[in-house]
């Protein structure tokens, strides 16, 4: 029978007290305000809430919708692709690059030029390149949804001009933003400040400036997209990576944004850090074999354990879950157990326990 092996985790209870570790304020004292009608902010790698505000209510989301646009072309097309400019993408309402019918870009230029530019021309012709039709590429859209479990989410075009039936919640925007960061080819193209593109003429140029002035200002930034219409009010979704903690921050209707996703990312950094609880293969136990069969084994984490907690908060336990001695000798790799991490008696963190064998040499 599995046993409960339980140490206090000094080193782990050593870094919550040390100086400068504590400040005597704790999360809940200091939740930041917001002027914003839903918010939310996540950790990006594991969906954690940190912070949120009325953040699963539906409400429509402006050109934060291109998140969806760019994520969906990149995975279903080539950057390299020729894209003719069809008339259909012409002439579109709200930010532009004033495409003209018959120009001939890349799919690449054009996905800079939705995400830098927030330009609903380029989002037309991507998704009439992508999706056969704007219709096609919103059941793609839909789709990808469905997959990621976005069930407060859905799309009617692919650059967020008023619909009905176009809504999403800041809390599902804030999962898609964190997946679509997964992808290199997005992380690129959202974190850039400035670029160039092909212009209508030959041999001009188109030069994009990223809407997203936190790349500029907010330490970290790298991403993600800003979006308004009246109907909306102003949204945007910010991402910032600092000591390890990639942390994604939504507002939906926020009429004081730039300073609500500074306030709301400056709280997550203050107070939460991802922090790395074992590496694979580091053994946490060596239970003795009885058998006559020549070797040690031990139980070693089987990926990387690592997750975000409270820079502040109290000890940390670790739970040690595994045989107390084995009876033979097992596999390479076979599960033994598991070490889990409680924290005021809460599990912050849990990995897979595997066994290494270390085989002794007899003369």
């Amino acid at each position: 029978m599995p046993f409960r092996y339980r140490i206090a985790a000094m080193i782990l209870a050593v870094l919550v007290i040390m100086p400068g570790f504590f400040t005597g304020v704790s999360a809940e004292s200091i939740i930041p305000s917001v002027s914003a009608k839903s918010a939310v902010l996540i950790d990006a790698s594991d969906g954690r809430v940190i912070f949120e505000k009325n953040a699963r209510v539906r409400m429509p989301m402006a050109s934060t919708t291109k998140i969806m646009t760019a994520l969906v072309s990149l995975e279903n097309a080539d950057e390299g692709d020729t894209v003719v400019i069809p008339a259909e993408a012409t002439g579109i309402e709200g930010s532009s690059i004033y495409l003209k019918a018959g120009e001939r870009l890349t799919l690449g230029e054009l996905i800079y030029a939705v995400m830098l530019a927030s330009a609903n021309d380029a989002a037309t012709a991507v998704a009439i390149h992508v999706g056969g039709s704007v219709e096609g590429f919103a059941d793609m859209m839909n789709a990808r949804a469905e997959e990621l479990g976005l069930t407060d989410t859905h799309f009617k075009n692919p650059h967020g001009l008023d619909a009905e039936g176009h809504y999403t919640s800041a809390y599902d925007l804030a999962r898609l933003a964190a997946e679509a960061l997964k992808n290199e080819a997005f992380l690129r193209i959202v974190s850039t400040v400035r670029h160039e593109i092909s212009g209508a003429e030959p041999g001009s140029t188109r030069r994009l400036l990223n809407h997203n002035a936190l790349l500029r200002t907010y330490q970290g930034a790298i991403g993600v997209k800003t979006g308004f219409t009246k109907k909306c009010g102003r949204c945007l979704v910010s991402a910032a990576e600092r000591g390890g903690l990639r942390l994604v921050c939504v507002t939906l209707s926020a009429p004081d944004d730039w300073n609500d996703h500074a306030r709301l990312l400056d709280y997550g950094f203050e107070f939460y850090r991802a922090y790395s609880f074992g590496r694979a293969g580091e053994s946490f136990w060596s239970p003795p074999v009885v058998s006559d069969e020549a070797g040690q084994v031990d139980c070693v984490l089987e990926r990387d354990l690592t997750a975000t907690i409270l820079r502040y908060g109290g000890e940390i336990e670790k739970v040690i879950e595994a045989p107390r001695f084995l009876w033979k000798l097992p596999k390479d790799g076979e599960t033994l157990g598991r070490v889990i991490f409680y924290r005021n008696g809460k599990k912050i963190a849990e990995g897979r326990l595997v066994a290494r064998l270390r085989y002794r040499n007899f003369m």
